[in-house]
C-alpha cells in the first residue's frame, strides 16, 4: 500500500511539474523583427520569403502559393517576389501568361496594411517585369506613376545600398529587378543569389545546403538562397519534396546556433508546418 501511494504521489507531482513548466516562447510572426535593434544590417537576418508572391492562379504548374499576400506577410514572410506585366498603364501581376487576378496596386495595399499595423517591420520587394517586353524607359514611367501620380511613393524606401533595419521599418524596400527602376539592383555585386530553377529536388537540395553554409560562415553579400525549383513537376509536387528537406535541415545538429542565412523564397511554405518558425530561429 505504501509503496502504491508512493507511486501516485509521484506520478501526481510529475504531472504538476509539466503543467507548471513554463511554455517554450513562441514567435510572434507578425512582428518578428521588432526582436532587433534599429542598428541590425538586414544582411546579417534570415528573412523568409516567397518566389513568385502573387502567383495562386493558372493551374498546377502556374501557381505557386496558396495563400495571399496579406496572409504570407502575417505569418512571417518579409521578402516578396513581385512579377508584373505592363498593361493599360499599370502592372497586373503574372505568372508567365498567366494573370494572377492581382494587380500591383493590391499588392501594395497588403504592404501597406500590414505596415502599418506592424511598425516594427519592413518588406524587401522584388520587381520585375513578367509576360510583357517593354522597353525599361515604358516600365520606369509606369514604375513612377504608382509613385506619384498614384501617391504610393512614401510606402518605398528606394536607394541604390541595404539600409539598416531601422532606416527600412514601416516601409517597402525595393530590389529592383529591372533596368529602368531606381533602387538596389537586384542580382549585383551586393546579393549572392542561387536560384536554380531547373534543378529536380535531388539536384537542388545540396545546392541549398551549400548556400546557407556559406552565408552563415562568410557573411557579407545579401544571400538569396531559392528552395524553388519547377523542375519536371509542378511547383507543388517539388515543394512537398523539397519544403521538409529543408526544414529538417534548418532544425538539425549542422545549423545550430547559425544566424545570418539571407532571404530564403520558397513555394507553398505554409503547407509545412513550423517551416518559417525554423528559418526565424537562425535569427
Amino acid at each position: 500500500m505504501d509503496r502504491r501511494r508512493f507511486l501516485v504521489g509521484a506520478a501526481a507531482a510529475g504531472a504538476a511539474l509539466l503543467v507548471s513548466a513554463p511554455p517554450a516562447a513562441a514567435v510572434d510572426t507578425r512582428a518578428w523583427m521588432g526582436g532587433h535593434g534599429d542598428a541590425t544590417d538586414l544582411r546579417r537576418l534570415t528573412i523568409p520569403g516567397t518566389h513568385d508572391s502573387g502567383a495562386r492562379f493558372g493551374g498546377a504548374w502556374s501557381e505557386c502559393q496558396n495563400t495571399t499576400i496579406a496572409q504570407q506577410l502575417d505569418s512571417g514572410i518579409r521578402f516578396l517576389d513581385v512579377r508584373c506585366r505592363v498593361t493599360g498603364g499599370s502592372f497586373a501581376i503574372h505568372h508567365g501568361a498567366s494573370y494572377q487576378n492581382m494587380m500591383f496596386g493590391d499588392v501594395l495595399v497588403a504592404c501597406r496594411d500590414f505596415l502599418a499595423a506592424h511598425s516594427s517591420e519592413t518588406v524587401l520587394m522584388r520587381v520585375k517585369q513578367e509576360y510583357s517586353q517593354e522597353s525599361d524607359a515604358t516600365f520606369r514611367a509606369v514604375f513612377d506613376d504608382y509613385l506619384d501620380r498614384r501617391g504610393w511613393r512614401p510606402l518605398f524606401r528606394i536607394g541604390d545600398t541595404l539600409p539598416l533595419l531601422g532606416e527600412a521599418r514601416g516601409r517597402v524596400v525595393l530590389l529592383a529587378d529591372n533596368g529602368g527602376l531606381p533602387g538596389l539592383r537586384w542580382g549585383g555585386p551586393a546579393f549572392s543569389v542561387q536560384d536554380d530553377w531547373n534543378a529536380l529536388p535531388d539536384a537542388k537540395y545540396p545546392k541549398i545546403q551549400a548556400h546557407f553554409r556559406t552565408a552563415a560562415a562568410q557573411p557579407g553579400p545579401l544571400y538569396v538562397n531559392f528552395v524553388s525549383t519547377s523542375a519536371y513537376l509542378p511547383p507543388r509536387w517539388n515543394s512537398d519534396r523539397l519544403n521538409p528537406w529543408v526544414h529538417g535541415f534548418l532544425d538539425g545538429s549542422e545549423m545550430a546556433g547559425r544566424t545570418g542565412l539571407g532571404i530564403v523564397p520558397m513555394d507553398y511554405p505554409n503547407t509545412r508546418s513550423g517551416l518559417v518558425e525554423a528559418l526565424l530561429r537562425h535569427n
